[in-house]
């Protein structure tokens, strides 16, 4: 019975609950839950199901180049204002749709802090993320317009909520 509980849910696309179904009512047995606990745990179980795979989706939509993230940088090595960056990764200048644009010599950090702008973004804050490089970008909008479907880029890129500029000195 269990098994076949268990693949309903998956055959509903309930894979959250599919995958916590055999350990809650083996729980449920020993502790007598009330059916609205039951089904409050089911639905958790789900929820985070879900909340995973979108995160893991955005992720790879964005196409970062590593992963990079604010612990990996060393603000001792680099002159970079910390607070500000920190600052930066509450991601404030999103809601007031303001840009941020890192100037620096090569190796100063400007991709590792981007990066982590970017992921911090996908994973804290639910934001869709699309991290190009500025040659990438220019060749996929000639070969576009070469093809004779310009706009396709740009109207995806209205639906992302922070777009990231790399290498935009090249």
């Amino acid at each position: 019975m269990s098994n076949e509980t268990a693949a309903q849910l998956k055959s509903l696309k309930l894979h959250g609950m599919a995958q916590a179904w055999p350990e809650l009512v083996a729980q449920a047995r020993h502790n007598e839950f009330e059916p609205e606990k039951f089904m409050q745990m089911l639905l958790k179980a789900e929820t985070a199901e879900r909340l995973v795979r979108s995160i893991n989706y955005q992720m790879t939509a964005a196409r970062f180049p590593a992963h990079r993230d604010l612990a990996g940088f060393d603000f001792e090595q680099a002159s970079t204002d910390e607070p500000l960056v920190r600052e930066l990764h509450t991601l404030q200048f999103c809601e007031s749709a303001q840009n941020v644009v890192f100037i620096g010599g090569p190796g100063t950090g400007k991709t590792h802090l981007a990066t982590s702008l970017g992921i911090e973004a996908v994973q804290h804050h639910a934001k869709r993320v699309r991290f190009y490089t500025t040659v990438e970008l220019v060749n996929q909008l000639e070969a576009e317009k070469a093809a004779g479907k310009p706009g396709q880029i740009a109207n995806r890129l209205m639906y992302a909520d922070v777009v990231i500029l790399d290498e935009l000195g090249y």
